[in-house]
């Protein structure tokens, strides 16, 4: 009889505490305690999870994609003007440096130069084909072909071994290449 008491006392205080953190959290988010200014960072352990949650879910909707076997230099060319006219001003490049505004963004956007390299290609695919809520970074799906996709994905898998000549080599962005991109190479094969 005593063990059965104790187990039931657990598991009341298990619920209780669930329940408790459920109304800590219903209160944080109606009373709007949690600051949501760029210009404050998050606290380590929202931090922590908001980057956990988004590479985990990444990594998972990305599994299965069909990347290409190899990226030609002509993908690489035609993702460089893309990538130049739409995501240099967030996330830099080999030698050039981000926006100034885009420095104050949080959650910061990485320096692909850098970053690249921890991502494969069928996942940068698919950030730039659905984006990432909360981040600033567009779905460019919906205004973009798949084809053009890949492209940006080739060039920004080739960041991390530029050099800034090479990078610079590429030009300035394509006159085709914008966020609210309608023709060229927007045909939506999806």
């Amino acid at each position: 009889m005593k063990n059965s008491v104790s187990w039931k006392s657990a598991l009341l205080g298990a619920l209780a505490a669930v329940v408790l953190l459920l109304l800590v959290a219903l209160i944080v988010v109606v009373t709007g305690a949690y600051n949501v200014a760029a210009t404050d960072r998050h606290a380590p352990l929202v931090g922590w999870a908001l980057d956990t949650t988004m590479q985990n879910s990444v990594e998972s909707r990305a599994a299965d994609l069909p990347a290409p076997v190899a990226f030609t230099p002509e993908m690489i060319a035609a993702g460089a003007g893309e990538y130049k006219a739409m995501c240099e001003h967030c996330h830099g490049g080999v030698g050039a440096g981000r926006a100034g505004w885009a420095k104050l963004m949080r959650p910061h956007p990485p320096a692909l130069a850098e970053a690249a390299s921890e991502w494969e290609p069928a996942e940068v695919f698919w950030i730039v084909n659905h984006g990432i809520k909360m981040s600033g970074m567009p779905a460019f799906g919906a205004t973009h072909d798949e084809q053009t996709i890949w492209n940006i994905a080739g060039f920004v898998k080739m960041l991390p071994e530029m050099s800034a000549a090479e990078y610079a080599a590429y030009g300035s962005g394509s006159g085709n290449a914008s966020h609210g991109h309608e023709g060229g190479s927007s045909s939506h094969d999806h």
